[in-house]
């Protein structure tokens, strides 16, 4: 599976005596979410965005292998890069197996999804982040009723991301003309 990373959009951190933030320097984490914490897995991430700020834009594209029996979703995690203090979560989401294969014909087409950024105690955070994913070959059989498990946490209590909406993919019909 091929999942690019598109955008963000009125990221916020939350202010301290810590971070006095007043730039953003953003990026992301990507990690395949699996329903068994035994196995170890592969962190992806996107190059810093010094210039988006708030509304940052990567266009990274990352080539997923996903685990045909566990894999239960994609884990994005947002951190801002700071010079001297490290790096500081932004927020977080999970987009479910069933939001990227539930529907997802055919086989090769892309799909724009947007989720709503949790903060790190799993409540409604600031932001938005959007995808696009694009399933290759025979697609991973989800597990959503199991238990899923995260690198840091375990989330079957939280709420998971939620699409905010989807874009639909461009074709005859939405360039206003009708072929045929």
């Amino acid at each position: 599976m091929e999942i690019t990373l598109i955008s963000a959009q009125d990221l916020r951190v939350a202010s301290s005596a810590f971070c006095r933030c007043r730039h953003l320097r953003p990026f992301i984490t990507v990690t395949t979410s699996t329903t068994y914490g035994a196995k170890q897995l592969k962190v992806y991430k996107t190059q810093v965005d010094d210039k988006g700020g708030v509304n940052p834009t990567w266009g990274d594209k990352f080539q997923l292998h996903l685990d045909q029996t566990f894999f239960s979703g994609i884990y994005l995690q947002l951190y801002t890069k700071h010079l001297m203090m490290g790096n500081t979560q932004l927020g977080w989401c999970l987009i479910p197996a069933t939001d990227i294969f539930d529907r997802f014909s055919p086989v090769g087409s892309t799909r724009f999804l947007s989720y709503r950024l949790r903060d790190s105690d799993g409540s409604r955070g600031h932001g938005v982040v959007n995808v696009a994913v694009k399933l290759e070959g025979n697609p991973p059989t989800p597990h959503p009723q199991q238990q899923l498990l995260t690198p840091e946490r375990n989330v079957s209590d939280m709420v998971i991301g939620i699409p905010v909406k989807m874009l639909p993919e461009k074709n005859e019909f939405s360039q206003g003309q009708v072929t045929g």
